[in-house]
C-alpha cells in the first residue's frame, strides 16, 4: 500500500491525514493553494446539474423504446447502484476532502498505479465528453442563426467558459448554480404539467389512466413488452445517465466547510436525481405508448405537445442547450482539478500545479480547454472514424471508476474508523459495511456480464479495457524510467 496522501493529495487542503502513512509531499517547489469559495448550495446544484443533462432530455425516450414502461425498473436499479456508490464516495470524501477525489482514495487503498490510472482515465473521459457537449450545443444554436458557422458558435462557447473557469471558483460556482437551477426548474415544471395532463386537469384533456403503462391488466406484456431481456437492455441504456454526480466530491475540497458541505450535498442529491429521472420517465410512459416514434425524436417535446403548449419544441431546445453548456462548464472544472491533483502527487507535469492569484489552477484549466477544442475538431473532421473509437473507449469508463470506488472504500473503511476514533464518530458512513459494499460490487459485476451479451456494449467495454491497459502501461513505463534515472543519479 502506498503512503497515505494528504486529504487532497495536493497542496490544496490541510485536514488530518489517514493513519498508517505519511503525507505525500506537494510537487517540488509548489506552495500554491486552491481557494475555498464554494458554498453548500453550489455543491448541491453542481451535482444535480451534472447528472441532469442531455441524457435525460434526449435519451430517456431511447430507454422507454428499449424496455417499454418497465424501463422504470431499469432506472430504479441503476439509481440504487448510484446511490450506494455515492454513499461510499461521500464517506471517504467527508473524512478526507480532496480535489483528486476517487483517484486519491484509489492510490491510498491500492497503490500509486491505481491513483494514476483512475485520475487520467477520468480526465480523458471528460475531455472526450467536452467535445460531444460543445458540438451538440453549437449544432442547435447554429440552427437558430443559420448565417453563423457552427465552428464559430463552438469557439465562442469555449472562450466564454474558459473565462468563467479562470475567473475564480466562487464565480464559477455561482454561474453553475444558476445554470443548474434552470435545468432543475425545467424538470419541476415538466413534472407539474405532466401530472396535470395525467389527471386530465388541463383544458381539452381527459385522465389518461394506466393503459399505456400496463396494457392488458391480465398480463405484464404491456408493462414489459420485451420481458427481462428488455429491462436488462434498458439498464445498459440508462445506467450511465447518472454520471457526473461525482464532481461534488471533487469540488468539496474548495468548499468553505468541506466536511459539512459534502455530507449535506450528497445526502440530498442522489434522492432528488432519482426522483427527477423516475418521475419524468413515468410521466412519458403514462401519456404515450412505449413504441410511439415521438419518444425517440424528443420525449419532453412530445409530452408538452400533448399538453397543448405552443413553442414546446423551441423551449426544450433552449433547455437542452443550457444542459449541455452547464455540463461542459462543470466538466472543464472537473478535468482541471483532477489534473491539478495528479500533478501535485507527481503524476503530471509540474506546470499543472500553477495557481492564479484567485486560487484557480489556470494551466490545468487551459489544458482542458485546449483538448476540448481538439475534441471538437475531431467531432467536425472525423465524426464516424477516430471520434467513434474514442467515444467507445470512454463509454464504460464510469463503470470502471465505480468499481474502484467500491474497492477503495472496502479497504479504507477500517483506517477511516481508526482516524475518527470509532465508526460512530465518523462524519458519514456507508450503510451496512461491508455487506452492502460487496453487494454493490456484485451489482456492478452483473452490469459487466450484461454488457458482454450486448453487441454495442461489448465493444464499449472492450475499448474501455484497452484504454485502461494503455494508461496502466504508461504508468509502468514511466515508473521504470524514473527508477533508472534514480539509479544512475550520483549520490
Amino acid at each position: 500500500m502506498s503512503n497515505a496522501p494528504t486529504p487532497s493529495g495536493t497542496p490544496d487542503s490541510a485536514s488530518p491525514t489517514l493513519p498508517d502513512g505519511a503525507a505525500h509531499p506537494a510537487a517540488p517547489g509548489t506552495t500554491e493553494q486552491l481557494s475555498h469559495g464554494l458554498r453548500t448550495r453550489h455543491l448541491t446544484m453542481m451535482g444535480l446539474g451534472s447528472a441532469i443533462g442531455a441524457g435525460l432530455f434526449l435519451g430517456s425516450g431511447v430507454g422507454i423504446a428499449t424496455a417499454g414502461p418497465a424501463v422504470l425498473v431499469s432506472y430504479a436499479v441503476a439509481g440504487l447502484l448510484v446511490i450506494l456508490v455515492m454513499r461510499m464516495l461521500a464517506e471517504m470524501a467527508s473524512a478526507v476532502p480532496s480535489s483528486g477525489s476517487f483517484s486519491v482514495y484509489a492510490e491510498t487503498a491500492l497503490g500509486r498505479w491505481a491513483g494514476f490510472t483512475m485520475g487520467w482515465l477520468y480526465w480523458f473521459t471528460l475531455i472526450m465528453v467536452l467535445g460531444a457537449e460543445i458540438t451538440g450545443a453549437s449544432q442547435i444554436v447554429s440552427g437558430w442563426v443559420p448565417g453563423v458557422p457552427q465552428w464559430v458558435v463552438a469557439l465562442v462557447f469555449v472562450a466564454v467558459f474558459a473565462v468563467v473557469n479562470l475567473w475564480g471558483v466562487k464565480h464559477f460556482g455561482e454561474f453553475e448554480f444558476w445554470f443548474a437551477f434552470i435545468k432543475v426548474a425545467a424538470i419541476v415544471a415538466f413534472l407539474v404539467i405532466g401530472v396535470l395532463l395525467v389527471l386530465g386537469w388541463l383544458p381539452g384533456t381527459d385522465p389518461v389512466g394506466t393503459t399505456n403503462i400496463f396494457g392488458d391488466p391480465a398480463s405484464l406484456a404491456g408493462f414489459a413488452p420485451h420481458g427481462l431481456p428488455g429491462i436488462a437492455a434498458g439498464l445498459l441504456v440508462v445506467v450511465f445517465a447518472f454520471g457526473g454526480i461525482e464532481i461534488v466530491t471533487i469540488a468539496a475540497a474548495e468548499a468553505r466547510e468541506p466536511q459539512k458541505a459534502i455530507v449535506t450535498a450528497t445526502r440530498s442529491i442522489v434522492w432528488r436525481i432519482l426522483f427527477f429521472y423516475v418521475g419524468a420517465v413515468a410521466i412519458m410512459a403514462l401519456v404515450l405508448p412505449w413504441d410511439a416514434p415521438e419518444l425517440l425524436s424528443g420525449p419532453f417535446v412530445a409530452v408538452l405537445d400533448l399538453a397543448g403548449l405552443p413553442g414546446a419544441a423551441r423551449l426544450m431546445e433552449a433547455v437542452v442547450v443550457v444542459a449541455l453548456l452547464s455540463a461542459f462548464n462543470a466538466n472543464v472544472y472537473g478535468t482541471s482539478r483532477m489534473a491539478f491533483s495528479l500533478a501535485g502527487r507527481g503524476d503530471g507535469h509540474r506546470a499543472l500545479t500553477k495557481v492564479s492569484p484567485t486560487g484557480v489552477p489556470w494551466v490545468a484549466v487551459l489544458l482542458s480547454v485546449f483538448f476540448g477544442l481538439v475534441s471538437v475538431g475531431l467531432n467536425w473532421l472525423l465524426p464516424g472514424e477516430v471520434l467513434g473509437i474514442l467515444l467507445n473507449a470512454v463509454g464504460s469508463a464510469l463503470l470502471v471508476i465505480w468499481v474502484f470506488i467500491a474497492v477503495s472504500q472496502l479497504r479504507l473503511r477500517p483506517r477511516l474508523e481508526a482516524a475518527a476514533g470509532g465508526a460512530d464518530k465518523m462524519t458519514l458512513r456507508m450503510w451496512a459495511y461491508p455487506g452492502l459494499t460487496w453487494a454493490t460490487l456484485a451489482g456492478l459485476a452483473g452490469l459487466i456480464v450484461l454488457m458482454l451479451f450486448d453487441d454495442a456494449a461489448r465493444v464499449q467495454l472492450a475499448s474501455t479495457l484497452v484504454l485502461v491497459g494503455v494508461i496502466v502501461g504508461i504508468y509502468a513505463v514511466r515508473s521504470r524510467l524514473r527508477g533508472r534515472a534514480g539509479a544512475t543519479r550520483p549520490s
